[in-house]
């Protein structure tokens, strides 16, 4: 899923957050799957610095629950500024709330409010899409890298970053891709890690959006998981996306928990 630009001024209706345990499993997979090019463990926070490519690789992300907070904010803001980048707070159910409080008081602006979508998998649960029809592969094509990265407007110094991140996963992934005459036009990640799915970098080209592409390349990917093993899938989305949302809860997606990021004001 490709970072938005613009900020959000009032936090989503808060959802029901599932069982610890299950969040930290999540969270932990989520960040396998996207990995930082550099991170740094600070006493149950992880600083994840990658260049100031997507919020999520360049984030301070709660990775024990309730890991207390005090000095987390001065050293992360002494950390990234070290290193050219604003410290921006990803704040899960696993952090406690004086960090969120903290951060609110030191100026911190609440921005981009999202949901973290989770559904069971089953054999024979998933069928392909009877619209458009998505090729996947273990590797992402040349066509799939310039046409993600045309579709979600990734800055040029970006795009080798980019690149190497996706090289640096480590455990089974599928890329997904939709053609429209030859060109790229609906692009969309899958990473398998204990027996869970998460979907990321899901994205059609504006001018190609409807007809069932967003749910051809979901269907693609979660049938590929399903025959990898999986029995679950996650994936996250914007609180605001009501469209988005609308097709994942039509697809078996239900909320599993709320997050959202804390920026400098």
């Amino acid at each position: 899923m490709a970072d938005p630009t613009e900020p959000i001024a009032q936090p989503a209706p808060t959802a029901p957050a599932a069982p610890a345990a299950l969040i930290r499993a999540l969270e932990e997979r989520a960040f396998n799957a996207w990995p930082a090019h550099q991170t740094v463990f600070h006493r149950g926070w992880v600083f994840r610095l990658s260049g100031g490519y997507t919020k999520r690789a360049n984030s301070v992300n709660a990775l024990v629950p309730g890991a207390p907070f005090d000095g987390v904010r001065e050293a992360a803001a002494a950390l990234y500024a070290r290193h050219g980048l604003p410290a921006v707070f990803r704040i899960s159910p696993l952090a406690p709330p004086e960090a969120d409080a903290e951060l609110a008081d030191a100026g911190y602006a609440h921005f981009d409010p999202s949901v973290v979508l989770y559904r069971p998998l089953a054999p024979g649960s998933v069928e392909r899409s009877e619209g458009p029809q998505a090729l996947v592969s273990t590797s992402p094509s040349d066509t799939w890298l310039e046409g993600f990265a045309t579709a979600n407007g990734v800055a040029p110094h970006h795009r080798r970053l980019h690149q190497r991140m996706l090289e640096s996963i480590a455990h089974p992934a599928a890329y997904a891709l939709l053609l429209d005459q030859g060109y790229g036009v609906g692009f969309g990640l899958a990473v398998l890690e204990r027996g869970s799915v998460g979907l990321f970098d899901l994205a059609v080209a504006s001018t190609h959006r409807g007809g069932g592409r967003g749910r051809a390349l979901v269907q693609a990917l979660l049938h590929w998981a399903v025959q990898a093993g999986a029995t679950s899938a996650y994936l996250q989305v914007r609180a605001h996306n009501d469209a988005a949302l609308r097709l994942y809860e039509g697809m078996g997606f239900r909320a599993a928990y709320e997050y959202h990021y804390r920026v400098p004001g």
